[in-house]
This record gives structure tokens, C-alpha cells and sequence, in this order.
């Protein structure tokens, strides 16, 4: 066998070699598939639906698998969630988050639910001012408060307002559970979630005023810039009010000076004392013009 013969040979044989080992791979990996995929990683998932302001018990957290990167948040530590309360709801099998659950020691219920610098503040309704009991846990509202302002004019009778806009329901009564099917549920009192100055307006405004929930859109996130409405207005027909006529002012003329005739002065009198030794005496002579 000559050299040029051999030297083919050899170089059949590598090419040979390194497409069976690219087929081996390709086929291997078609048998195996899980050996191409990410390693799976353990965290604590829900072992029930939990609702909001629950307490996590330990019945409540299970460990299960998460292939590829675990969400933020996500803990492998059972005493890092358990005892605190969720402030969201968790359903089964879901990846427990630290932003799902109150801070630790905060406890659970309608405090928990309640975000950093705001405030839960109490409205008392009626079937009129709680929408015939529409308004339910996480629906949003606008708050109206009608009555007479200090100082009004009695013609122009009570004015309403639109005191908040956008205002998110905490709770309707105790139940601090959205419904989605959104049946009416007639309560007395409903808890919104309000700023500090808010709360004050809300607290100033149920004691001097009447208050009024309207149900809005949650989607709706506008505010736009609404006058007070008074009962004048609304009564009104359109036809503006008639002008009241100029008062008309009567100016006294001042009293004429009544002119007076000159008197013409009295004649000047010259007076002559007379010395007739020790006797002595004055005559009167009118003077001369």
C-alpha cells in the first residue's frame, strides 16, 4: 500500500470518528433531555390556599421545586414566614413572598393589610351611602360629603363635594375578603384606606357632614377637578337671576347762605373835654364828612 493511499485512509477514518461522536451526543440528548435542563431549586410554597390576614402556620408552608431561577423573594427558611400575615392572598402550590406577608411582629387581620403611612379609617354607612352594598373589599371609591358651609346664604341652600377621589376599600364590616363575584352585602361600616390628612378631612367631615360613597372603575385612575354643587343651582332653570335695580341716592342740596345787607357803619363821634378852672366838661361833636 503506497503512502498517498494510506494517508486517505487516515483522514476517513478521523471524519469517520467525529461524526459517529456528534451523532452519539445528538441522539444522547434526545434520550435524556433532563440532563439539558436547569437544576431545580427548593423553596417554601403554599401547602393550602391561605387568605388575606391570616396568621402562616407551619401546616401552612410545604417545600416544592423551582427549576431555573426562584422569584424574588422567594425563602427556603420556614421560620422566616411563619407567624407572620398575609397581606395578600395565597393560593396552593404558589411560591410563598416576603412581599406577600406583613412584616414580622405586626400581627395579622385588617392591620396588616394596611401599607406603610397610611391609615385605615371608619366610615359608617347606610344602604344609600354604601352603594346597596356593592362596595366590597379592594373596590375603589370616591367620597362625597354634602351640608350648608359656615356663613352660606340661606338662599343658596346645602352644597355637595367630591372631598376624596380614588380611595381603596380595606374592608366592608369584618370581612376583609374581595368577593369576586361581587354580591351585595349590606354592612354598617367600611374601612378605607387614607392618608394621615386624609383621615382627618374624613373624621372632621362625619361629624359635621352627610358622607356619600360612589363606586368607580378600578382601572380608572383619574382625578379630575370637580366643583361644589349647590342646592340653588340645582333647582335652578337656567334663567339667570334678574339684576337688582341701582339703588338710587337722593343728595340733600346744602341750605342757601341767605345774604345779609351791609348796615353802613355809625358816624365817628369827637368827644372835647372843656377846663373852666376846677370845673370840667365833655362835649359830643359828630364828625364831619
Amino acid at each position: 500500500m503506497n503512502r498517498r493511499l494510506s494517508t486517505i485512509l487516515l483522514l476517513a477514518f478521523v471524519v469517520a470518528l467525529i461524526s459517529s461522536y456528534a451523532v452519539y451526543r445528538i441522539a444522547a440528548a434526545k434520550m435524556h433531555p433532563a440532563s439539558l435542563q436547569p437544576a431545580a431549586t427548593k423553596i417554601l410554597v403554599a401547602a393550602r390556599d391561605i387568605p388575606i390576614g391570616a396568621i402562616v402556620a407551619d401546616a401552612d408552608v410545604t417545600t416544592g421545586e423551582w427549576v431555573g431561577t426562584p422569584p424574588k423573594g422567594a425563602t427556603t427558611a420556614k421560620e422566616s414566614v411563619v407567624g407572620r400575615g398575609v397581606v395578600s392572598e395565597l393560593y396552593q402550590g404558589e411560591p410563598i413572598l416576603d412581599s406577600r406577608l406583613a412584616t414580622a411582629g405586626s400581627g395579622g387581620g385588617l392591620a396588616a393589610t394596611i401599607t406603610p403611612g397610611m391609615r385605615a379609617c371608619a366610615v359608617r354607612v347606610d344602604e344609600v351611602v354604601g352603594v346597596a352594598g356593592f362596595v366590597r373589599p379592594g373596590m375603589r371609591v370616591d367620597v362625597l360629603v354634602s351640608g350648608t358651609a359656615p356663613g352660606a346664604a340661606p338662599a343658596d341652600g346645602p352644597k355637595v363635594k367630591t372631598l376624596l377621589q380614588n380611595i381603596q376599600v380595606l374592608s366592608a364590616g369584618s370581612d376583609i375578603q374581595k368577593d369576586a363575584e361581587g354580591k351585595p352585602v349590606q354592612v354598617s361600616v367600611v374601612n378605607l384606606l387614607v392618608t394621615p390628612e386624609q383621615a382627618e378631612l374624613l373624621s372632621l367631615a362625619s361629624n359635621q357632614t352627610r358622607i356619600q360613597l360612589v363606586l368607580r372603575n378600578p382601572l380608572d385612575t383619574d382625578t379630575p377637578k370637580t366643583p361644589s354643587i349647590a342646592m340653588a343651582s340645582v333647582l335652578s332653570d337656567g334663567t339667570p337671576a334678574p339684576k337688582p335695580a341701582p339703588a338710587t341716592v337722593h343728595r340733600k342740596a346744602p341750605p342757601a347762605v341767605e345774604k345779609t345787607q351791609e348796615k353802613p357803619a355809625p358816624p365817628r363821634v369827637l368827644l372835647v373835654q372843656v377846663i373852666n378852672g376846677g370845673k370840667h366838661s365833655e362835649e359830643k361833636f359828630p364828625e364831619s364828612k
